[in-house]
């Protein structure tokens, strides 16, 4: 009779990953974040005779989209795949991982490098059989058209709201402040925009246009984001100056590609004069790109 006892299996260290692309219900004493962590640690338990435990180091990314990388608690886990403290990164279901087909096979990429394996719970399959990884990209596929169409219905919306002459967000252009969701006039701001157009009437050149705001005082608009980040007010250029006289906002349209809409805020200047400025503008672009000043063949291409 043998007296040799059986091995123990190799130890395992999984990592639980889990993420919530909303912050809505984090707040409460058992959120998502914690469901999936559950039943990832109840899969564990199983695979215990295998080897397979979890540590205490939790990955939890609460309010993060899967459609990029950039996740404070998935960049805590691939130091420490780099690093080799990880064998197996467990999850609740593949998109919780990644959104983004490109993304997850980079991923795989870097896990298959470092030795590391990857399951998900709910599908019941892991990248250490080749069936598991047909079945995977499969799964990330339609994750993939899924966010698409998220995408398609979200940029139908805007189009929707565009056409109604609606205020969709993005920076808000100088002369106006947002409120309740609508453009409102910043009577202050509105003042250096009409100079502005009018300067450009009288002189027909962005260039002077900046260079005249700037000599008497002029900035353009201060934004602050929601986050608290300040971009302050700077000096006026010739891109700035061709923004304003582009932009059909100022006239109380609401653009929308090639499409000018009527909008529901109220126009800084009348429609006849954006008109006639960016026709002026246009002319003058179209000169300056299909000929130059005979004088100066060379202007732009050599430089002293």
């Amino acid at each position: 009779m043998s007296n040799v006892s059986p091995s123990l299996p190799e130890t395992k260290r999984c990592a639980i990953y889990t993420r919530k692309s909303t912050a809505m219900g984090l707040e409460q004493e058992f959120n998502s974040l914690d469901a999936q962590r559950e039943a990832c640690e109840r899969y564990i338990q199983c695979q215990a005779v295998r080897g397979w435990e979890w540590g205490t180091e939790r990955y939890d990314d609460g309010g993060f989209t899967g459609k990029n990388l950039a996740r404070p608690a998935f960049q805590r886990l691939m130091d420490d795949i780099h690093d080799g403290n990880i064998d197996i990164v467990v999850v609740y279901k593949v998109d919780r991982l990644s959104r983004s087909l490109l993304d997850f096979a980079q991923v795989m990429d870097q896990f298959h490098r470092a030795g590391v394996d990857f399951v998900s719970v709910t599908q019941n399959f892991s990248t250490a059989d080749a069936m598991g990884r047909l079945t995977l990209n499969m799964l990330m596929s339609f994750a993939e058209f899924e966010r698409e169409m998220i995408a398609e219905r979200t940029r139908d919306k805007i189009a929707a709201a565009r056409r109604r002459g609606k205020w969709t967000g993005g920076p808000v252009p100088l002369g106006y402040d947002v409120r309740d969701k609508k453009l409102v006039i910043n009577d202050l701001e509105a003042i250096v925009v009409r100079e502005l157009c009018e300067l450009y009437e009288q002189h027909q050149s962005a260039q002077t246009v900046a260079k005249l705001l700037n000599q008497r005082g002029r900035a353009t608009k201060r934004h602050q984001a929601k986050n608290g980040n300040v971009r302050s007010a700077k000096k006026w250029t010739k891109d700035g100056v061709l923004r304003v006289l582009h932009n059909p906002l100022y006239a109380g349209y609401s653009p929308y590609g090639d499409e000018l809409h009527e909008g529901e805020h109220d126009a800084i200047i009348d429609r006849a004069q954006f008109h006639r400025i960016r026709a002026k503008a246009e002319s003058r672009h179209k000169g300056q790109s299909h000929g130059r000043n005979p004088e100066y063949l060379l202007r732009g291409l050599l430089r002293c």
